[in-house]
């Protein structure tokens, strides 16, 4: 499959996402363990059809040490035991935040609660802006169909 637009080459997507990816950076830093965003950018992706960020997130988290069983087991985080609490609260509010046309009220009160739970505000913005980047990503690369498969851990970054 080819792309239908190489969106680091296209001149309005490469200054978008030099923006995306200076934004990105701020979730980094506040203390939420990079395995759990990287678990919540993989469940997003998993939710959006994103076979480029599936790709990435899965290889990413393997290629820093986390387990096949974790990143298998995403998708059915709920029945899983291999997952904290916290990773659960953080995972909730990533697809609640994701599917958000699927509630009239958006994220509901008691998805926040939890996930406030376990992470302070700081860190709480950290997941908001984790989510956000990742759905913005996965409609990059699903509106111009980027192809999943060749990514190489530590590519981007």
């Amino acid at each position: 499959m080819d792309a239908r637009l190489d969106l680091f080459t296209n001149p309005v997507l490469g200054k978008f996402i030099k923006h995306l990816n200076t934004a990105a950076r701020g979730a980094l830093d506040a203390g939420v363990p990079l395995a759990t965003l990287e678990l919540v950018e993989l469940r997003v992706s998993q939710i959006n059809g994103c076979a480029y960020c599936v790709d990435m997130h899965s290889k990413d988290l393997a290629h820093h040490g986390e387990t096949t069983v974790r990143i298998n087991l995403v998708a059915t985080w709920r029945e899983a035991t291999v997952y904290t609490e916290a990773e659960r609260a953080a995972l909730a509010l990533a697809e609640a935040g994701t599917r958000i046309a699927d509630a009239a009220g958006g994220v509901p009160d008691d998805v926040w609660l939890n996930a406030a739970k376990h992470y302070d505000e700081e860190q709480l913005g950290a997941l908001v802006a984790a989510i956000a980047g990742i759905n913005t990503w996965n409609r990059l690369n699903v509106i111009t169909q980027q192809p999943a498969g060749d990514y190489v851990p530590g590519q981007w970054g």
